[in-house]
C-alpha cells in the first residue's frame, strides 16, 4: 500500500510518500480501506516530536480516518465487509476497570492512532472492531473523517466533564477551530444558548451559520465580560470552552461567575 512515512522528527521535509506493507487484522480487529484521512494539529506535534515520545519507525501519522471494511478477523462477527465506517482514534484495552466503567479515555493502556501507533495516512489500517462507527448514507467519508477526533473531544468536554444541560449558556472562546465548532454544534443539539467570541467577521459568520446565538468580535471590544453580563442578564456563562490559549483571561473567569470552565 501507499502511505505517508516519517523516519525521524523534523519539519514537513521529513514526510515521505512511499510503499509500506499492508497491515493484517489481528484478533478482534478489522482492516479498513481508508477513503479519507483528516488533518489535525496533533500530526504536526507528532512530526516535530516532544521529550518522551517514542515512535516505531517508520511512523505513519494521522488520527482521523474513514472508509469501508476490507477484511475481518475470524473473531469479529458484528461487522461485514464493505460497510462504511469512521474510526474512533482512541485506543483502549476494553477490559481494565476504567474501560468497564465507561471511561475508556482513562484506560491503563490508552493510546491514540497516529501518536502511540501508526495512523491513518495510508490506504489501509487495522483497528479493533470496537473502534468503528457506521457512517450514515447521508454523510461522506471526508466529512466523517473530519468530525472524528474533534467531536469526541468536544463531546467529552461538554457532556461528560461539563455536564451540560438544556437551557444553559455556553461561552466558546474562538470561533473557527475544529473543537470549538464541534462544541458549538453539540451545545445547540443539547438545547443550550451559545455565545461565541471570535477574531474576524468571517469566523463569526461561520459560527452564526452553525447556530451561535450571540457573537462578540474581540477586535471591536475588549470589555468581553461586560458584554457577556449584558447578554445573560448578569447571570454569566454556565460553561466556558477555551481552546485558544494556556492562560484563561481573568475577564472570562469573571464572566463565568462560578460556571464550569473547560480548557
Amino acid at each position: 500500500m501507499k502511505a505517508i512515512l516519517i523516519h525521524k522528527h523534523g519539519d514537513a521535509g521529513v514526510l515521505e510518500y512511499a510503499d509500506f506493507p499492508s497491515p493484517q487484522p489481528g484478533p478482534g480487529e478489522v482492516l479498513v480501506r481508508l477513503r479519507a484521512a483528516a488533518l489535525n494539529h496533533l500530526d504536526i506535534w507528532v512530526r516535530r516530536g516532544w521529550p518522551g515520545l517514542k515512535l516505531e519507525y517508520p511512523h505513519i501519522p494521522g488520527a482521523d480516518g474513514a472508509g469501508e471494511i476490507a477484511a475481518l478477523s475470524e473473531s469479529v462477527d458484528d461487522w461485514s465487509s464493505g460497510e462504511r465506517v469512521v474510526i474512533n482514534p482512541n485506543l483502549s484495552c476494553g477490559t481494565c476497570a476504567y474501560c468497564l466503567a465507561g471511561m475508556d479515555n482513562r484506560c491503563n493502556d490508552w493510546g491514540l492512532l497516529g501518536e502511540t501507533t501508526r495512523g491513518t495516512y495510508a490506504e489501509y489500517i487495522a483497528v479493533p472492531s470496537r473502534n468503528l462507527l457506521r457512517i450514515p448514507d447521508s454523510l461522506s467519508a471526508h466529512h466523517a473523517a473530519a468530525a472524528s477526533l474533534v467531536f469526541l473531544t468536544a463531546w467529552h468536554s461538554l457532556i461528560k466533564r461539563g455536564r451540560m444541560k438544556a437551557g444553559e449558556t455556553v461561552l466558546i472562546v474562538g470561533a473557527s477551530g475544529g473543537v470549538n465548532l464541534a462544541s458549538l454544534q453539540i451545545a445547540k443539539l443539547g438545547g443550550a444558548r451559545v455565545i461565541v467570541v471570535g477574531s474576524s467577521p468571517e469566523k463569526l459568520a461561520l459560527a452564526e451559520s452553525l447556530g451561535a446565538d450571540h457573537l462578540i468580535d474581540r477586535h471591536r471590544t475588549n470589555r468581553w465580560a461586560e458584554e457577556i453580563y449584558r447578554i445573560t442578564s448578569k447571570h454569566g456563562a454556565d460553561i466556558v470552552v477555551d481552546n485558544v490559549g494556556t492562560t484563561f483571561p481573568e475577564s472570562f473567569r469573571a464572566a463565568a461567575k462560578g460556571g464550569r470552565i473547560l480548557t
